[in-house]
């Protein structure tokens, strides 16, 4: 498709959930689910459940996302990244807010489904999901442009999705399931790593403060890379807890790891970077699968 050419609608709506970052979502909820699987737990419906949530409010995220940026002026002409749906014209501001409010409706409306398994507690959980999402980037005081979306991406994709999930299956929680949450937390947010870094010169002209922006693309890399470390250390020090050798099976990525830190600091032009953002979304994705079987088995 030309860089001119209006998409269907269809296409419109599908790259506005921007497809690259919603592992983000699934990822969790797979290592959660092999925890509670290891302890004899797994609840097939309540896994399903917290897939499908994890998933919408990650997509009511990016929706939100999409008009607020347009409404402060951050998707301008400047921009380097792929085409927002509002910013080119192809979406009213009005049709995204609304498509907004509908998707985060529909995941407070799923997640009532979680607490007759995990309480009251799920209704906390999911009000916060949703406001978090929505002042992410809303509002004078927005969490990504503060410079803060990096550690609310960590707590809610790694911390909460990860031990929610395990905790609705198993009606307790972990060390194991605490420690299993780190490395999804980690791996998530180096895909913003990868988006702010890409967009580092128009944030700042736009005024929003990401960590990039505030501390420089060293600090980027060196954040990237000792993300990536800290992923890796995970797998290790839960067999050195006593879990099987196989739980050692996402090291097996470590040398991919290891070229997508070279392919970020070598980056020379925005196109690069957005294809890194789509690996790094698909190592998350690799990491995943490869932990999810190592603690269940």
């Amino acid at each position: 498709m030309s860089s001119n050419q209006i998409p269907g609608k269809f296409r419109i709506w599908f790259l506005a959930t921007r497809p690259r970052t919603l592992t983000a979502a699934v990822a969790p909820v797979f290592v959660g689910s092999a925890l509670a699987f290891k302890a004899k737990c797994f609840d097939l419906p309540a896994a399903i459940i917290c897939l499908g949530f994890a998933l919408l409010i990650q997509i009511g995220t990016n929706f939100a996302n999409d008009y607020f940026d347009f409404i402060k002026g951050t998707d301008g002409e400047n921009r380097v990244g792929p085409k927002r749906a509002v910013a080119s014209g192809w979406v009213s501001a009005r049709a995204m807010r609304s498509a907004t409010a509908l998707v985060f409706i529909a995941a407070f409306i799923l997640g009532l489904g979680l607490v007759s398994r995990g309480g009251p507690w799920m209704i906390v959980v999911g009000l916060s999901s949703i406001l978090c999402g929505v002042l992410y980037t809303a509002g004078p005081y927005a969490l990504a442009y503060l410079g803060l979306g990096d550690l609310f991406v960590f707590i809610f994709f790694g911390l909460v999705a990860v031990d929610c999930t395990y905790f609705v299956q198993t009606r307790h929680l972990s060390l194991d399931a605490l420690l299993a949450a780190i490395p999804l937390g980690l791996l998530a947010s180096n895909i913003l790593v990868v988006n702010n870094y890409r967009d580092m010169e128009s944030d700042a002209i736009s005024g929003k403060r990401t960590l990039v922006v505030r501390f420089g693309r060293n600090f980027s890399l060196a954040q990237y890379a000792l993300s990536l470390l800290g992923s890796f250390l995970v797998p290790i020090l839960l067999w050195r807890m006593g879990y099987s050798a196989i739980v050692l099976l996402p090291l097996l990525l470590a040398p991919l790891a290891a070229s997508h830190f070279k392919r970020l600091r070598d980056s020379k032009n925005p196109q690069e970077q957005i294809v890194l953002l789509g690996d790094t979304g698909k190592l998350l994705a690799l990491f995943a699968i490869l932990f999810s079987v190592g603690v269940a088995l």
